[in-house]
């Protein structure tokens, strides 16, 4: 008989390695001042600082599931907690620019292992509950993004050195790494490279990528610039760290409760154009009128990043039935989306450098939040089974005439997306 602990205790384990995925990116921007400071690395080098991190997130995302076909997901966690202790760990050594970059690299190497492999086990583990699940992990994530921004002032203070200060962030890594260790080990995944292959040749994969990573994108360039944003406003480190922390958190609560809320239904699109119209109010707030209500537009654009990254993550487990397969999607849908994602830090750096501000980086993120709109509206679920046709084994020609009678759009009768 199952104890309530042992129900428990997988659900514990997400949600904690959930919390590890963030906090060594978001807890960089409030200490942007003192880490140029000591190392001059400019605008452009802070941004590598998230860029190759999630550089690293896209490559290995598309590396997940080969993986998986030789060496247990159990197994690839764990060597992912490692990697996200010492990278974090080696931080307190920090004394050059290209040290720290390394350390960036080693921690955007292990949350990439864990975002590819985590929604495929959520899907084995939970079939039932893939949306509950999904938001739990979410919201942890955008929770330790709360916690990296929020807590790196304060340590900072208490301790005198931001490399202690960033070094601390491994705490959580190494109480998820003990716990990880509890679980049963498991088999390697079924998952074969001629999946991923079929997959990459489906219009939707390519389209799900696009949209993920310009949302994103926006994730990206809010934490690397929104603290370094209000500073040039006149805000102090531990004030505009509390500001990045405020959209952590509301991108925690909506990748919670948004998945709750949208699991009574099969078609997500309302809910999706919801946050990204959330995003763009925000973005258009940072561009515009920056100092009117810097409060609420981090929690709108928080809350519009958060939601939008778990339902997408949500929407691509829901258009095929075989976890290793949706996890397969999962996975590339995040790695060609954090690929673009992880520019988008970098392109905004380059125009501030440019316009002498932020402003024009915002704009392009408004921009982008209008074309993912539209890429959301052949997001209809009675379509899955066209787009994803020839991945579930099926002649190429059906599902084009969906069950409900309602003609598709001419976009999915052309590309299948």
């Amino acid at each position: 008989m199952t104890t309530p602990t042992a129900r428990l205790l997988p659900l514990a384990i997400i949600a904690l390695i959930g919390l590890n995925l963030r906090p060594f990116l978001t807890g960089v921007g409030p200490l942007a001042g003192a880490i140029d400071e000591a190392m001059g690395l400019g605008l452009q080098g802070m941004a590598l600082l998230t860029l190759l991190p999630m550089l690293l997130m896209g490559i290995g995302a598309f590396a997940g599931p080969l993986l998986q076909q030789v060496v247990p997901a159990r197994r690839l966690v764990i060597l992912a907690l490692a990697l996200l202790t010492a990278g974090s760990l080696l931080r307190l050594f920090a004394s050059d620019g290209g040290v720290l970059l390394g350390t960036a690299l080693l921690c955007g190497l292990g949350a990439a292992v864990i975002q590819a492999v985590l929604p495929g086990m959520i899907k084995r583990d939970f079939p039932q509950r893939v949306a509950i699940v999904t938001g739990l992990y979410s919201a942890m994530l955008m929770g330790g993004g709360a916690l990296g921004a929020q807590m790196t002032p304060i340590l900072v203070q208490a301790w005198g050195s931001w490399q202690i200060a960033l070094a601390m962030l491994a705490a959580p890594a190494v109480v998820a790494l003990a716990l990880v260790r509890r679980l049963p080990p498991d088999s390697a995944s079924s998952t074969t490279s001629g999946t991923m292959s079929l997959l990459l040749r489906r219009p939707r994969a390519w389209m799900l990528m696009a949209g993920f990573g310009l949302v994103n994108g926006g994730y990206a360039s809010a934490v690397a610039w929104l603290a370094p944003f209000y500073q040039e406003h006149g805000r102090s480190a531990a004030a505009s760290g509390s500001l990045l922390a405020v959209l952590a958190i509301s991108q925690a609560a909506a990748a919670l409760l948004l998945p709750i809320a949208a699991r009574g239904r099969n078609d997500r699109r309302g809910w999706l154009w919801l946050t990204l119209a959330m995003q763009g109010i925000g973005f258009a707030g940072l561009a515009f009128a920056p100092q009117s209500a810097p409060l609420a537009i981090a929690v709108l654009l928080g809350a519009g990043l958060g939601g939008c990254f778990a339902l997408m993550m949500i929407v691509a487990l829901d258009h095929l039935p075989d976890s290793a397969k949706a996890g397969a999607l999962s996975a590339l849908m995040q790695g060609g989306g954090f690929v673009i994602a992880a520019l988008a830090p970098w392109i905004v750096a380059m125009l501030h450098d440019g316009a002498g501000g932020f402003a024009t980086g915002w704009i392009v993120h408004l921009a982008c939040v209008a074309v993912v709109a539209g890429l959301v509206a052949n997001l209809a679920p009675e379509g899955y089974g066209r787009a994803m046709a020839t991945v579930l084994g099926k002649p190429s020609f059906e599902g084009l005439i969906p069950r409900t009678g309602r003609r598709r759009g001419a976009l999915d009768d052309r590309c299948g997306i």
